[in-house]
């Protein structure tokens, strides 16, 4: 989920045409190196000055009008450049929402220890919704900053949306320590009980599986109890059907027994 997180990538291919003149230089070509390894090394070079020259541009439109600034705000939710970053963080108060969002998202893809404290206000007193999903969506890239417990306060009082990406949040902030991950996991098991948004209930299944190996025996026992009740007696399908992954892909003998368990006892398909 994340993206966040996170959860994208982007392949490139090349593809080498062989020229009969090749085999005839093959000693050449075992001594300068895998000539694919070449091609792609170009390849990268190519991306990387195209991403530059974006960045160029971002910057610029950042400090015109309007539709620019947003056009900029783009560039930025989509690149890193530390450049930018003087110019992202005036734009978090700004009386447009949907600039104040995109700056948001922009500080996500783009960290920045000043956009800490006044994120984490966003996050809790922003007017707008959006603003506020944007915002519980960028601090889970603020991993080692005092996130945690906005993040917390977000998944247990504010809308669905904000929930939803607040725990997700939470599975990135909370894999930075034992301790962390340990107060994480409580707070999500408690939403995965109470909640009333399926959807947040199926995040707070993956951040918790995402969580699992820095977390002690008895809250993993805590939280494979808690995925079986979610097999055994959740209504939504969508979320059965999260526990059944998260039990599956741990990579723990105990989940896979009780879920083995669970089939045997004729209890699932």
């Amino acid at each position: 989920m994340n993206d966040a997180s996170g959860k994208s990538s982007e392949v490139g291919q090349a593809k080498l045409a062989i020229d009969p003149d090749v085999l005839a230089k093959e000693l050449d070509a075992e001594l300068l190196g895998d000539p694919l390894d070449e091609i792609d090394c170009q390849a990268r070079d190519s991306d990387a000055l195209h991403i530059a020259r974006e960045c160029d541009a971002g910057l610029v439109w950042l400090q015109q009008g309007h539709e620019e600034r947003l056009q900029g705000l783009r560039v930025f939710c989509e690149h890193r450049d530390a450049r930018a970053l003087p110019l992202l963080l005036p734009l978090l108060n700004e009386p447009c929402p949907v600039v104040r969002m995109s700056a948001v998202y922009a500080l996500g893809r783009n960290p920045c220890p000043s956009a800490v404290e006044l994120l984490v206000k966003m996050l809790h007193s922003d007017s707008n919704a959006y603003v506020r999903k944007a915002t519980a969506w960028s601090l889970g890239n603020y991993s080692d900053a005092p996130v945690l417990d906005p993040l917390i306060y977000s998944l247990q009082n504010d809308i669905a949306a904000v929930r939803l990406w607040a725990s997700s949040s939470l599975a990135e902030v909370g894999g930075v320590s034992s301790v962390k991950a340990d107060i994480a996991a409580n707070e999500l098991l408690v939403s995965l009980r109470i909640d009333s948004e399926p959807g947040v209930r199926s995040n707070c299944i993956w951040a918790l599986a995402r969580l699992y190996e820095k977390l002690d025996s008895l809250r993993k026992h805590e939280l494979l109890d808690s995925f079986v009740n979610v097999l055994l007696g959740e209504q939504e399908a969508s979320v059965r059907d999260e526990a059944r992954v998260a039990l599956e892909q741990l990579d723990d003998s105990s989940s896979r027994n009780r879920l083995l368990g669970l089939v045997e006892e004729g209890l699932l398909g």
